[in-house]
């Protein structure tokens, strides 16, 4: 009965986003070729450990983006939804690499601690120097978008823990060239990876949240029950489902029972007003609500516990 009115159109903000993301695929190329050069002309496996690590961001990237540009497909009589999870899947991809990333890393790490090996610092320091700078403009060309859209936080969590495992090959290769303690540079890889699961983990458990249809975080169906039970007409709000379709449109769908028998008129404008409220002070952008009067259900929990049929 609701209509779901209140959306609005993202195509300019989304045609920006796959831009962005596009322009930082091409610097994260520019990256990695330049770091399996320097890893083979220099023999250094860190560098080429690295490189992998770049490559790997590309990879996201290029999901990142795919998913960007099928989100925005119209929706048909077979989706009806559209391909809008797409971003959601591949939000929880993306992060879930980065957790596996970071036990690789770790386990690298714990190795050459026993194991040390010989850094060419030099050509480290430059290449990483260069990998800072272009991840550097990488980030900040999808940090605006990231605080918005759970896809993009994915690819910039990708970008900047990157950024910061170049920040750490450059103290590493310095501290080689200074000091010679080659054990630096596994002492910071092993913050770095627990950097990456302390961000990473977040975002896995958003992802399967919206994945699973719980309902946002945020929402306290006791404040939004008593809210719409406030209104005159209504006795009470039952079988309540509340979800996330992505991680911008929340959906919301309710039995509504009404204490009199009214003018459909009148229950269309109840139902308006709901809808309006919601959408205010909730911030839900798709409503549907079925109106009926009051006793029609049998069981009028808020929240239905559906029953196993055995046969």
């Amino acid at each position: 009965m609701g209509k779901g009115n209140h959306g609005h159109s993202h195509h300019d903000h989304g045609e920006l986003k796959g831009r962005n993301l596009g322009i930082a695929i091409l610097l994260n190329v520019g990256i990695t070729v330049a770091q399996v050069i320097g890893g083979i002309v220099s023999g250094s496996l860190a560098l080429l450990s690295d490189a992998m690590h770049n490559f790997s961001d590309v990879l996201a990237l290029i999901i990142s983006w795919f998913a960007s540009k099928l989100s925005s497909r119209r929706q048909t009589a077979k989706q009806t939804f559209g391909y809008k999870r797409a971003e959601i899947l591949a939000a929880l991809f993306n992060a879930i690499s980065l957790v596996v990333i970071a036990f690789f890393l770790l386990k690298e790490a714990v190795q050459r601690i026993s194991e040390p090996q010989d850094i060419e610092s030099g050509l480290v320091m430059i290449l990483g120097g260069l990998s800072i700078l272009l991840n550097g403009l990488s980030v900040l060309l999808v940090k605006k978008d990231a605080k918005n859209n759970i896809n993009m936080k994915s690819a910039y969590l990708h970008l900047l823990s990157d950024m910061v495992s170049s920040v750490a090959v450059v103290l590493g290769g310095l501290a080689m060239y200074l000091w010679e303690i080659p054990w630096i540079d596994s002492v910071l890889s092993i913050a770095i990876a627990l950097y990456l699961v302390y961000s990473s983990w977040a975002l896995v458990k958003e992802s399967i949240r919206i994945l699973m249809q719980f309902a946002p975080i945020d929402i306290n169906m006791d404040e939004i029950h008593e809210k719409v039970k406030e209104l005159a007409e209504v006795e009470n709000m039952h079988h309540v489902h509340i979800w996330q379709l992505d991680d911008k449109q929340i959906n919301f769908e309710a039995h509504i029972s009404f204490r009199n028998d009214l003018a459909l008129s009148e229950v269309n404008n109840v139902l308006d007003r709901l809808e309006h409220m919601l959408h205010d002070e909730f911030e839900i952008s798709h409503v549907t609500l079925q109106p009926e009067l009051n006793g029609f259900c049998e069981d009028e929990s808020v929240v239905r516990q559906e029953r196993k049929h055995i046969h």
